[in-house]
């Protein structure tokens, strides 16, 4: 069995302190820190002119505060399961100058927006949580429903490969990589939770459901083993 949304929230509870610190949250997370400025970098470029982000899964709020970096005047509004998590994001939003910050405890899955009232969504290292093809469709039609016209969604996840013998060979080479970070034994550490809590889809797969859901333009932005980035626009 799966973890349950209480027991990831659990998780997460716990650990505030070291999601606030980017080097130290992602550092079983392959690239994290190039793909949090390709993603910063790529939605400046292409909404130069947005006034409202939704951050999914926002954690202590480290993407939505790179992308205030590049686009000052965003409205924000931070969504997760995590009560200390969100309190934390809001600080640090706050004070980095949004000129508003909404914060929303809760499960993506069984939230409602407004429709169109986000230039931006992005979706750090969440999206693996989710379970079955009804509930990713379901996430996609969302994001396509609360983006404005032109809008887009920036993802960067933990993935699985479509093929069953590249999947082999990626989590050798990223069981190496996890090693090599936290000595013998952490890939196990890792490889442990992830199993129990996550359920990644191939990235190529969830490019063919946000078309399915209605995104028009989609480009990977990268790609390193276990890690994935991209955007869709709608």
């Amino acid at each position: 069995m799966k973890s349950t949304v209480d027991e990831i929230r659990a998780r997460f509870d716990a650990d505030v302190e070291r999601f606030s610190d980017l080097s130290v949250a992602q550092a079983t997370a392959i690239d994290s820190k190039l793909c949090l400025e390709l993603i910063a970098d790529g939605a400046a470029a292409a909404s130069p002119n947005a006034t409202a982000i939704l951050d999914v899964g926002c954690g202590a709020g480290n993407w939505t505060l790179t992308l205030l970096q590049r686009l000052p005047g965003l409205s924000c509004t931070l969504v997760d399961l995590s009560q200390p998590m969100l309190d934390r994001a809001q600080q640090r939003v706050s004070a980095a100058g949004s000129p508003a910050v909404a914060t929303v405890q809760g499960d993506v899955r069984e939230l409602e927006f407004l429709p169109e009232s986000f230039d931006l969504i992005v979706a750090g290292a969440v999206l693996h949580h989710l379970r079955d093809d009804a509930e990713w469709d379901a996430v996609f039609a969302k994001f396509h429903r609360w983006l404005r016209p032109g809008g887009s969604v920036w993802v960067y996840d933990y993935i699985e490969q479509e093929s069953p013998v590249i999947q082999q060979v990626m989590r050798r080479r990223y069981a190496d990589f996890l090693n090599g970070v936290g000595g013998p034994g952490h890939a196990a550490k890792v490889f442990g939770y992830a199993d129990q809590e996550d359920t990644p889809r191939p990235v190529t797969w969830q490019m063919d459901r946000l078309r399915m859901a209605g995104f028009s333009a989609i480009d990977l932005l990268h790609k390193h083993l276990a890690f994935a980035a991209y955007v869709a626009f709608k």
